[in-house]
């Protein structure tokens, strides 16, 4: 097997941003063209660096749209043979050409190939993960028992008898399968581990790593498929050459400065299902330097969190888009940060401005306004609050 998938993942930066912008300005212009445009009345782009001039989509704005004009909200979709449904409910198109999803390019990094039989454990009912990592284990030229979730007797079977040499699944089910089969006494022979769709805790890597399977990770969703994944060099999730990401303030869709913690927002270059600036709610952190696997993309550090914070405080919902708008109203302010706690049996709220102004008072209306609750401002120099994502805190303990 060769060491990488093709020879995008070995390009230098400049090669990659000319392709990718030159795909950036397709995309935009087929989307821009669509009858009932999400990117009506915006100006068209074509670099990467004017991105944050076009709005960010967000899956419950998808929802609306698709409830409007269904099936897929007036984006231009083509060349697709599946529909799928997510909950929401949201419904994503699927394709059967050549790695659609673009997850054979992870399966590749996990070293599975043409002489593997992948047990695929992603569900294929409604939902598209299972179709998903088919389509990737195809790419790749890997044979597919289609398993599904549950029955794990028959699963544990199925992959003894069928000599099964990898696992397509939930990082926590394939622990569940071999403890089955240690328990009915089969031998199995899975060496390669492709996970998603959940958290691979370092313990669970190890448990694998032990019973000699290398488990890998993957980051994608319904709507984008594949958007970064992890190599034998284990450090960092390298960003799939079919997305352009970028990583913004919770609520906005500024770009946080680099390694800052922020909202994981995608373009994908896929002409069949163009989106743009699609919000995945997750927070993840962009990463210095290349990987030591030699691809030259750059990398994330993975999941951090959720990028909803939304915090009930007095009754009332504080969203991060609130936060952001209170930004917005002064240029003195650099950002601000909603912290929740207790007084005795009350909720408060305090609201930290960074900022180099010293009248605090000064802020008070814009924080009723923009929030709709009073609370307390608290200044603070530039650079004192944490570079960790968050706008708001919840800091009261529920125990």
């Amino acid at each position: 097997m060769s060491t990488h998938f093709d020879d995008l993942e070995t390009r230098s930066p400049d090669a990659r941003r000319s392709a990718q912008e030159a795909a950036l300005a397709a995309q935009v212009q087929r989307v821009m063209q669509a009858d009932g445009s999400y990117l009506a009345g915006h100006d068209p782009i074509a670099a990467i660096d004017d991105l944050p001039k076009l709005p960010v989509l967000r899956k419950s704005q998808l929802v609306a749209r698709q409830k409007e004009n269904p099936p897929f909200g007036g984006i231009p979709v083509s060349n697709i043979a599946h529909v799928f449904q997510s909950p929401g409910p949201i419904y994503e198109p699927g394709g059967l050409s050549h790695d659609w999803w673009r997850m054979g390019r992870f399966l590749h990094a996990c070293g599975i190939g043409e002489s593997d039989i992948v047990q695929n454990c992603f569900g294929y009912h409604l939902t598209p993960a299972g179709m998903i990592f088919e389509n990737g284990a195809r790419a790749v030229g890997a044979k597919v028992l289609p398993a599904g979730t549950g029955q794990t007797e028959l699963q544990a079977q199925a992959a003894h008898d069928l000599r099964v040499t990898a696992y397509a699944g939930t990082p926590d089910y394939l622990k569940i399968i071999l403890e089955k089969a240690d328990e009915m006494g089969l031998p199995l022979n899975i060496t390669r581990a492709a996970v998603g769709g959940g958290a691979l805790f370092p313990s669970l890597r190890a448990y694998y790593a032990d019973r000699g399977i290398a488990c890998r990770q993957c980051y994608a969703t319904a709507d984008l498929g594949n958007i970064a994944y992890e190599s034998d060099a284990e450090d960092g999730m390298i960003l799939d050459e079919g997305v352009i990401v970028e990583i913004v303030t919770p609520g906005t869709g500024d770009p946080v400065a680099e390694g800052e913690v922020g909202e994981v927002v995608v373009t994908t270059l896929n002409p069949d299902y163009p989106l743009i600036r699609f919000a995945t709610g997750d927070m993840s952190a962009f990463m210095a330097g290349e990987s030591a696997c030699g691809r030259t993309n750059a990398r994330i550090k993975g999941w951090m969190g959720r990028a909803d914070q939304t915090t009930k405080i007095k009754g009332m919902f504080v969203r991060p888009e609130q936060v952001a708008a209170l930004v917005a109203r002064h240029a003195e302010i650099e950002r601000a940060r909603v912290v929740a706690s207790r007084d005795g049996e009350m909720d408060v709220m305090t609201v930290q401005i960074e900022t180099a102004a010293q009248d605090g008072a000064a802020f008070e209306p814009s924080v009723f306004e923009t929030l709709k609750l009073r609370g307390r401002v608290e200044l603070v120099p530039p650079g004192a609050l944490p570079r960790d994502g968050l706008v708001i805190e919840d800091a009261r303990s529920y125990d």
